[in-house]
């Protein structure tokens, strides 16, 4: 595989990850999306929020490798980046910024994340997709060896699948 077919399978992973995305909106259903359970207390609203404020940080670095920028700071405060693998405080701060927007609005910000994501990878240079060490925050894994959406899976959908469950 080239390094050009690694942007194009990585934007074919998004687009798939956005239909994945779709198809859980769908059975989750709008009439459900400010009830509390899918992730504890929170919403799936909120749930979408926390998911996008991640997102957004990836993004920005993504956007930024594309032009040759620096890395942004993180969205966030920058007192809450230093404590050491605890990302509570990130996530009251991404639930506290999200609580008073609808959530058309949340979801329209999530749906344009793809785009945006997909836009970034594409126009990397080829070698920010292979090298395992081009992104210092993917600790030594090339950008095509990461699961860009492993947060949603291994960390909310089992835990949004079985609140559908108790629900149905």
């Amino acid at each position: 595989m080239t390094e050009t077919d690694s942007r194009s399978a990585i934007v074919a992973r998004i687009e798939a990850e956005r239909d994945h995305w779709r198809d859980l909106l769908a059975q989750v259903g709008e009439d459900r999306m400010t009830e509390p359970g899918p992730m504890g207390e929170w919403s799936f609203k909120d749930l979408a929020a926390h998911l996008l404020g991640w997102r957004n940080r990836t993004i920005g670095r993504l956007e930024a490798a594309a032009t040759g920028a620096p890395e942004p700071p993180a969205p966030w405060p920058p007192e809450l980046d230093e404590v050491d693998d605890d990302d509570d405080a990130i996530n009251a701060w991404i639930q506290e910024q999200s609580r008073d927007r609808s959530v058309r609005d949340v979801l329209d910000a999530v749906e344009k994340s793809y785009a945006r994501m997909g836009a970034a990878v594409a126009v990397l240079p080829e070698e920010m997709v292979t090298l395992p060490d081009a992104f210092p925050w993917l600790e030594g894994t090339s950008l095509r060896d990461t699961d860009l959406f492993g947060h949603l899976h291994e960390e909310h959908e089992p835990a949004i699948r079985a609140w559908l469950a108790r629900r149905a």
